[in-house]
């Protein structure tokens, strides 16, 4: 029979620096950039929407749209996603409708469509793709957070850059820029297609947001298009003082309460994890090392992507089954990134998965186990650590232990609770 580490909270404590007016910051932000002097009365404005679960991305929309309106512009939203919403139209604006972005919320019409239009070719020989409707606009502002990649390094990661070719390029573009990134690396095509696509957009400018470590609004800063680039690497460096982490480094086993597409790109922060795909490092000198990934659910809002799922080493069987394996396949397949969408094995318990994991961990007895339970990975204010950990714990400052040591709250079906953030 199998015996269970035992557990215990703990709170981390961040830097938590933020903004109070998110609604008064993006007007104060957009002033700056002094886009009367650009985009006249009457002119056409597409505003570009992500798939991620941005923080009061609703109101930072909403906002934008207003100060356009302002100007006497006419602001409309184009969903910038590549391939997310099973690469169809309609899935696409119900992933931002999700958030609360809809047409009556924001004042403005939202266009989404996959059509997009070639507009030249590449240096290195492929097609540039662009949404019809971004291009058709007599200007773009690009609206997007600023995080570290899950798969990519480099000074451009994840943000206004990535989103004006991948986001825009719907899924025809982003298929054609992962194929890319494969033969001549992620940072020379971003840097490269993003310099022609500014002028062929007319971009206006971007509204960049960096969030802090507790999934809250830390900066909104807007930025001139011919600052893009430099501007975007100095919040990279922001988002990675400032993002959530672990609270212990080494790791047997993980227990993930959900993954999603809202929550990352690849379902669960490489970053945090530790898999990031890092070719020239060796496992032995990543920061973060988890030997067991053990995912419980999927969120609505992914609306049964499950990209990420290859990532976990198990998964409930509750997970396998929402998972919608057309639009998870879709996503894997046009990012290039096919181990993030296979199934893992599954188990009907949590009992039974977390027995599982236990056999796999090398010689450590399993009540010895070094166990994290977090409710994913945005959310890491308060972690479940097992017993394990407890000494270290105690002895950092930067750590509040909140409870002592407990066995695993296991039901007579032998599942934990739906959510680490229920326990008492």
């Amino acid at each position: 029979m199998t015996s269970y580490p035992a557990v215990f909270r703990v709170r981390q404590r961040f830097l938590r620096v933020r903004v109070d007016d998110v609604a008064a910051e993006v007007h104060h932000q957009l002033a700056a950039l002094a886009l009367d002097q650009r985009i006249h009365p009457g002119q056409t404005v597409a505003i570009t929407v992500g798939s991620r679960g941005i923080a009061n991305i609703d109101r930072i929309v909403q906002a934008a749209v207003a100060f356009l309106h302002r100007l006497g512009a006419s602001p409309f939203l184009v969903p910038a996603m590549g391939s997310h919403g099973a690469a169809t139209a309609e899935g696409q604006r119900k992933i931002i409708e999700g958030y609360g972005i809809t047409e009556s919320y924001c004042g403005c019409p939202i266009r989404s469509s996959m059509e997009t239009v070639v507009v030249g070719r590449a240096d290195e020989g492929f097609p540039i793709h662009v949404d019809g409707h971004a291009l058709r606009a007599d200007h773009v502002l690009l609206c997007n957070r600023i995080k570290p990649h899950t798969q990519f390094d480099g000074s451009i990661q994840s943000g206004l850059v990535k989103m004006l070719l991948v986001g825009l390029g719907k899924h025809a573009g982003a298929k054609t820029y992962h194929a890319a990134f494969q033969d001549h690396g992620f940072d020379r095509i971003v840097r490269g297609v993003g310099r022609r696509l500014f002028n062929e957009c007319h971009v206006v400018g971007g509204l960049a947001i960096v969030e802090n470590a507790y999934d809250e609004t830390a900066r909104i800063v807007g930025v001139r298009p011919e600052r893009i680039f430099e501007r975007e690497a100095e919040l990279l460096q922001l988002a990675e003082q400032w993002m959530a982490r672990l609270p212990f480094a080494k790791v047997d086993i993980l227990v993930l309460d959900e993954i999603g597409k809202n929550i990352s790109g690849a379902g669960m922060d490489t970053n945090v994890v530790g898999r990031k795909q890092h070719a020239d490092l060796p496992a032995s000198d990543r920061l973060v090392q988890v030997k067991r990934i053990v995912a419980r659910s999927l969120t609505a809002e992914s609306h049964g992507n499950a990209t990420g799922i290859g990532l976990a080493d198990f998964c409930t069987r509750r997970l396998a089954q929402q998972v919608d394996r057309h639009s998870t396949w879709i996503n894997g397949v046009t990012a290039g990134h096919l181990d993030a969408v296979k199934l893992p094995p599954e188990f009907a318990t949590d009992r039974e998965i977390l027995a599982a994991a236990l056999t796999t961990i090398g010689l450590t007895a399993p009540h010895e186990a070094r166990l994290l339970w977090v409710r994913n990975t945005l959310v890491l204010d308060e972690v479940e650590c097992s017993a394990a950990y407890l000494a270290e714990a105690c002895a950092r400052d930067d750590l509040e232990v909140l409870t002592g040591a407990r066995a695993l709250p296991f039901d007579a079906a032998g599942d934990l609770p739906p959510s680490m953030a229920r326990l008492t």
